[in-house]
């Protein structure tokens, strides 16, 4: 049975949790908010400079080629944009998933020692039922671990597909670049 100090205990360190976390979730929208603001700046200023260099093109081939010439910095940009983005996205992501194993490992144990406790003062005879939740809740631990490791293994893969697919789309651009500088 839990005492009310367990009780008060257990309470203070969910809210104390709750509001890591929430500070966390915060960081992640501050760190956001900063990326787009740095990405707007960066694509007015080049606005800018493309509007004034388009202004001073004398043929046509000229504006071809100044066209040709923003496709690779422009998919190497986004690129890069789209990484930040996922890194912010993971960073944050992994705080949650960090505190949510801590707060299962937490509940694990405590469940465990409820279970100890109940079997020491368990009445003779019961030792099959006792025997039998020990076992429910070791297997439903290791049923977590599994997810948990499943989770893992399907982040890593979708980080890697992500970084395939972001280095095939700046090759793809250098590759159109390339061939329209040649026309």
């Amino acid at each position: 049975m839990l005492t009310a100090e367990q009780i008060v205990a257990a309470q203070k360190a969910n809210l104390e949790t709750l509001f890591g976390l929430t500070q966390k979730a915060f960081e992640g929208v501050e760190k956001l908010v900063e990326l787009n603001i740095q990405a707007s700046k960066a694509a007015l200023a080049e606005s800018a400079s493309h509007t004034q260099a388009v202004l001073s093109v004398k043929d046509a081939q000229e504006l071809l080629a100044l066209q040709a010439g923003l496709m690779q910095p422009l998919a190497e940009k986004t690129a890069a944009y789209s990484r930040h983005l996922y890194d912010i996205a993971s960073s944050t992501g992994a705080d949650f998933t960090k505190a949510a194993e801590a707060q299962a490992t937490d509940a694990q144990a405590k469940l465990m020692a409820v279970i100890d406790n109940a079997t020491k003062n368990a009445p003779a005879g019961s030792e099959t039922a006792v025997a039998v939740v020990k076992s429910a809740v070791s297997a439903a631990n290791n049923a977590m671990e599994s997810v948990q490791k499943a989770v893992k293994q399907a982040t890593e893969m979708a980080e890697a597909n992500f970084n395939t697919v972001a280095s095939t789309a700046v090759n793809a651009a250098k590759t159109t670049t390339a061939g329209a500088k040649k026309r």
